[in-house]
């Protein structure tokens, strides 16, 4: 067993550097909880702290779970992963292609072809009461040609997008909020019953997660936590911390990020998926399921893969999957060891926050690493790159607000840029990876990964999201 007192005075110094109002944490194995964190407060007065049944929003953790109640149907014969999305949403469609071209794989696994758009932050704008006064609202409702509150307007606008799609289904991945939100509705039509009463009723009852909800609002998740449900804290740019209870509504992104829970709850979920089903001793949730989740099928690699609402990663000789979540007011993280029995999870009430290293502090305890080492899978080679000319220009994104990524080339075949106005110098990782960092303190800025077709990079993955040259 690891030395529980030397995790616990890493991952506050952790809270400490970071200002994190408030954060709750879990491992959890065959035998059950063996370690627990808490540290900080729930509420704007910073009186009441966090406990191992206060419950957070947990975001885009929430993704794995639609997808593994897809993947349940599946193993029940209820669909197939390789079903065209149009049998179960017909006027679902996608410029360029036949309507049968993009399968429910493609939107679990962000290889549709879809680019970064903007419907996820217009319906958080338009449908969350509180925002009204934040620049970011403004701009959203400017742009925004409808509130965004049905699927039907997420389809129209999917169907008659203003950006090129990035590439024949199968062929890119770019994380697509889209993507989950129509899942929802295709589980609703498989399944007979909403989303939200089949998670309960196939993934939240049998795992004994009495303190989990997909609740497309906030109400049902404050009646469930009886009380003990965090506020939402965010720093500003002037580096105050603000707190409110205004949490983000976005009516069709339901699958995509409304479910809450506890780190205790969601650390048994992960458990359940690290023992392919298992629970207690117990088969209850189907093998074959979790197995076409993050299975033999998906790769296994140094280098982050995505499986199905899941990423993959070999570290030290472990399989880790895991994947982070965040809104306003919502930073979180969660993974488990595939096949040892592991479950981990990291919660925390502010909003921008990056939970990696309290995450990989977990993780090489149970691993029996340094509790510091990184899990960077974009490693620096120290040798230049050969063809800068090729990947210099500009780079847009459109979920929300447009995002630049601008790089320049200096006579010495230097390379640097700006994200969004952002500085930074870039360290070559091989292939047509870089890690964009701040040139005073080596501070992360973010990943890239230029696509580079006919001698020039027609795009750059910048975090998980394809931006098309400009």
């Amino acid at each position: 067993m690891f030395d529980k007192q030397a995790l616990s005075a890493y991952l506050s110094a952790w809270v400490k550097k970071k200002n994190l109002a408030g954060v709750s944490a879990c491992i959890m194995n065959e035998s059950g909880p063996v370690y627990t964190f808490n540290r900080g407060f729930r509420d704007a007065a910073l009186c009441v702290p966090v406990d191992t049944d206060t419950m957070f929003g947990i975001a885009s953790m929430s993704k794995s779970m639609t997808s593994l109640c897809l993947c349940i149907l599946e193993a029940e014969g209820r669909l197939r992963l390789e079903d065209p999305v149009s049998r179960y949403i017909p006027q679902f469609r996608v410029p360029g292609q036949p309507k049968e071209a993009v399968t429910l794989f493609h939107l679990m696994n962000h290889t549709s072809g879809i680019p970064p758009m903007e419907p996820l932050e217009w319906s958080i704008a338009l449908n969350t009461p509180g925002r009204d006064e934040s620049k970011w609202a403004q701009a959203m409702r400017r742009t925004a040609p409808n509130p965004m509150a049905t699927i039907e307007q997420i389809l129209d606008y999917i169907a008659n997008c203003p950006y090129p799609m990035l590439g024949a289904p199968g062929e890119i991945m770019s994380y697509s909020n889209e993507g989950y939100a129509i899942l929802s509705y295709v589980v609703d039509k498989a399944a007979g019953m909403p989303l939200e009463q089949f998670m309960q009723e196939r993934v939240f009852t049998p795992l004994g997660m009495t303190r989990t909800i997909l609740d497309n609002g906030i109400d049902a998740a404050r009646a469930l936590s009886g009380g003990n449900i965090t506020s939402l804290f965010e720093i500003g740019e002037d580096g105050e911390r603000t707190c409110d209870d205004d949490w983000s509504i976005l009516p069709p992104f339901r699958g995509c990020a409304m479910v809450k829970s506890t780190a205790r709850d969601m650390a048994v979920y992960y458990r359940a998926l690290s023992l392919y089903g298992q629970h207690e001793g117990r088969q209850v949730i189907p093998r074959a399921a979790v197995e076409r989740l993050i299975g033999s099928a998906h790769p296994v690699s140094p280098l982050n893969v995505m499986c199905l609402g899941l990423n993959k990663r070999e570290k030290a000789g472990h399989v880790i999957c895991e994947h982070s979540g965040g809104l306003h007011g919502v930073s979180t993280k969660g993974g488990l060891l595939l096949g040892e029995g592991y479950g981990f999870s990291v919660l925390c009430n502010q909003g921008d926050e990056d939970m990696d290293e309290l995450m990989w502090g977990m993780y090489n305890a149970v691993m029996g690493l340094p509790l510091e080492e990184s899990h960077m899978w974009f490693i620096p080679t120290g040798e230049p790159f050969s063809a800068p000319h090729m990947i210099r220009g500009r780079y847009i994104g459109h979920e929300g607000e447009p995002s630049v990524v601008t790089i320049h080339c200096g006579e010495d075949d230097q390379l640097t840029g700006e994200r969004d106005g952002k500085p930074f110098v870039m360290r070559y990782c091989g292939g047509g990876r870089f890690l964009a960092v701040k040139e005073d303190d080596g501070a992360l800025i973010c990943r890239l990964e230029f696509l580079i077709r006919d001698g020039r990079a027609w795009g750059v993955r910048c975090g998980t999201r394809v931006f098309e040259r400009d």
